[in-house]
């Protein structure tokens, strides 16, 4: 037997640690190579830790809600790599008492056989299927019955429901009316097993419903109510007061008349959805002008360390997106100024639909240089945002509005309907004085309001 140790992987350069959300596995368990043990969280994305090896996992080392270094180690998993080579071992390194006759590594060694005895027995029903408890818990929260879940068709190894597996078909149901055939056939048997359970487990379910669920609010003497701020809610506003107190915080605006770019979208949206199948939206048109900038002002796409600025090679937009619990997260857009109009706009909406549905890998919110928001989603004119550290700007993009301006012609000035909006530049006077901090949101305003109006996409 030896003794492999499960350590947290690294997730980018940024990311130091991470907080344990739920253990999938208990010590006992069998474990495959690829099969997720834990469950983890970083400030913006949640993540699974699979094994590397196969085995059984002996020890835990850390709880839930604990952080974690990268590197650390989270877990011991016991494995038979090296039990050809023991009598070798021992001959070499003579013991008074074989190490499988201690109490610890006996049990292990009965929990494996009797992993194996299971494991080869014939599969006579659904119910010896194999489901992770995150999966359990995703249909639980659905109403996913057991029935239900035994049709969904497994991408894991071995044909099993992975997080994405159930999650994607929770979205497919949403739009899709359920089979009636299929529901029938499953109520006689679920409503005559229902009185036999309620009445052998009637103690937990009482149980279950005296315990204060974690993260409840409560309802103080005078009526007012404390509600515990969720695990991200809580990384969020740390490194939020972080940034504040690392940064020197100063903020640019300019007002961008955008008029040609309304126009423009509105000719080619409709062509554009029939042809690529997706929106054309406005984030893109904005993270293009911000890339060409940022080319113009390398300065600008810098990160500070200690005393000394790192100047960033790639041009990687962050690119704030809101989530369906109203926490936000910021993929990232990698070589942004590499990409075309066309190429911006499918990374744009992969990233924004990925992003809605939980389904962003631990990469694509890594390595950003520059991050952009847009305030006017919400409908805010402008906005002063806080730097993404340790970047050292960050862009608010304000609503668009219709509004009465003062337009320049070679035949004169007049009053007309333009539509316009407020570009609000925040960055870190610590490195960025205010001449760079003011050119470079002007140059995003000139290539803004340079639109080519016969541009194709």
């Amino acid at each position: 037997m030896a003794k492999f140790e499960l350590k947290l992987p690294k997730m980018g350069e940024s990311v130091a640690e991470a907080t344990i959300t739920s253990w999938l596995k208990n010590v006992g368990d069998t474990i495959e190579a690829d099969e997720a043990v834990l469950e983890i969280a970083t400030d913006k994305v949640d993540s699974e830790v699979p094994s590397e090896v196969d085995g059984v996992l002996t020890e835990i080392l850390f709880n839930v809600d604990d952080v974690v270094k990268v590197g650390q180690t989270i877990a011991i998993i016991e494995t038979e790599a090296d039990a050809v080579q023991a009598p070798a071992s021992a001959q070499a390194a003579p013991v008074e008492a074989p190490v499988a006759e201690t109490p610890e590594v006996a049990e292990v060694i009965q929990t494996v056989e009797a992993a194996k005895t299971a494991v080869a027995a014939p599969v006579t029903s659904t119910e010896d299927r194999f489901y992770s408890p995150l999966v359990k818990n995703i249909a639980k929260q659905e109403g996913i019955s057991q029935s239900e879940l035994d049709q969904i068709s497994g991408t894991g190894k071995e044909g099993r429901v992975t997080k994405s597996d159930i999650l994607e078909y929770i979205e497919t149901r949403k739009s899709a009316p359920a089979a009636p055939v299929q529901a029938s056939a499953n109520t006689s048997q679920e409503t005559q097993q229902a009185p036999a359970q309620a009445e052998k487990q009637p103690a937990p379910v009482a149980k279950a419903a005296s315990e204060k669920p974690k993260g409840a609010s409560e309802v103080l003497s005078n009526g007012d109510e404390v509600i515990e701020m969720t695990r991200m809610g809580k990384i969020i506003a740390h490194h939020m007061v972080e940034s504040v107190q690392t940064s020197a915080h100063v903020q640019s605006f300019i007002e961008a008349d955008v008029t040609n770019i309304w126009n423009w979208r509105n000719k080619v949206k409709n062509d554009f959805a029939k042809r690529e199948g997706e929106a054309l939206t406005f984030t893109p048109i904005f993270m293009e002008a911000v890339a060409k900038a940022l080319r113009d002002f390398p300065m600008m796409n810098i990160s500070v360390k200690d005393d000394k600025i790192i100047k960033k090679k790639h041009i990687n937009l962050g690119m704030a997106a809101a989530l369906p619990d109203g926490n936000l997260i910021v993929p990232v857009i990698k070589d942004a100024d590499q990409l075309n109009l066309l190429g911006m706009t499918k990374r744009v909406n992969d990233l924004a639909n990925r992003a809605r549905l939980n389904q962003l890998k631990p990469d694509d919110i890594q390595g950003g240089t520059y991050t952009v928001t847009n305030v006017g989603t919400f409908g805010s004119i402008m906005g002063t945002p806080i730097i993404n550290q340790p970047q050292v700007g960050i862009l608010a993009l304000g609503a668009i509005r219709k509004v009465p301006a003062v337009v320049e012609t070679p035949q004169g000035d007049f009053i007309g309907i333009r539509y316009r909006m407020f570009l609000s530049h925040s960055y870190d006077h610590r490195v960025v004085n205010g001449a760079l901090g003011g050119q470079f949101v002007k140059a995003v305003k000139d290539y803004l309001e340079s639109w080519d109006m016969n541009r194709e996409i």
